[in-house]
């Protein structure tokens, strides 16, 4: 517990004893890794294409030339690597583990790059998942990386809160679909994210629509969307709407979400490009 401050004209905000007197849990990086910016992704529940958009935003920024990496913190749930088709597993020596590359170069690290069999349930407790994400930011070298992208498991408990109390994020990105529940539940993420002081970049909307392939049309498959209406209520942009395209599954399935071309980030892309000026 931090100790008082002995200034009787205390007044909290401006007291310098008591900024000093704060805890910073922060974790050091491992001592060979140098990450310029680190960007989480979020989600209020499950289901909502987090890891999708995970995946995306790394391979939109590695296409423009930056050097971009991936932690899968959804310890339980890891998918990132099968989306890239990653299948070696991860390697270290005495002095930590490596990532291992995707056929882009996008670096990735999972705790199924770690298991002998990727179907292997992992079942801990929420200590042990939250030392593991630690591990991967500690013990990890990711070698001059421009921007990291953090999968977070769904949800305002226990890893996400690590992840934001243990790695210096410089901003998150809040993932949602068109269900009135589920925009309901991504105001959660957000206002968990403003009490810990992290900078949210905006929104993106997974299965905003669905483009019939016969008439061209757009259909709101999951009804009206809340998004814009969260989005100003907040003061957030919203920086990218995702269809449901069969497209998107097919390439994740096959391990082929590097060869997917549109440009549904463009928005987010000039975001991230300028976190670098």
């Amino acid at each position: 517990m931090a100790k008082s401050c002995s200034n009787s004209s205390c007044s909290k905000e401006s007291c310098e004893g008591c900024q000093h007197a704060a805890h910073d849990f922060r974790e050091k990086p491992h001592d060979m890794s140098q990450i310029k910016k680190v960007i989480g992704v979020v989600s209020g529940k499950g289901g909502v294409g987090k890891s999708l958009v995970t995946s995306l935003l790394a391979v939109t920024m590695n296409r423009l030339g930056y050097r971009t990496a991936i932690m899968d913190a959804d310890i339980t749930g890891p998918s990132i690597p099968k989306a890239f088709g990653i299948t070696e597993k991860a390697t270290g020596n005495e002095l930590g583990l490596y990532p291992v590359p995707s056929k882009n170069g996008v670096e990735v690290m999972s705790l199924n790059l770690l298991l002998e069999n990727e179907t292997d349930p992992v079942v801990w407790r929420g200590p042990v998942i939250g030392g593991t994400v630690k591990q991967f930011w500690t013990d990890v070298i990711w070698s001059d990386i421009d921007f990291m992208f953090i999968d977070m498991p769904p949800g305002t408990g226990d890893v996400p809160l690590t992840v934001f109390q243990s790695i210096a994020v410089d901003g998150i990105v809040v993932v949602t679909s068109p269900q009135e529940l589920v925009s309901m539940i991504v105001e959660k993420a957000v206002k968990m994210a403003k009490m810990m002081n992290i900078p949210i970049l905006g929104l993106v909307e997974n299965m905003s629509y669905f483009t019939c392939p016969d008439n061209g049309k757009d259909y709101k498959i999951f009804g009206d969307s809340h998004i814009d209406e969260i989005a100003k209520g907040h003061n957030l942009p919203v920086l990218a709407r995702l269809p449901i395209d069969p497209s998107i599954a097919a390439a994740c399935d096959a391990g082929e979400i590097e060869s997917l071309e549109a440009d549904w980030f463009k928005a987010a892309a000039d975001l991230l490009k300028g976190m670098l000026d």
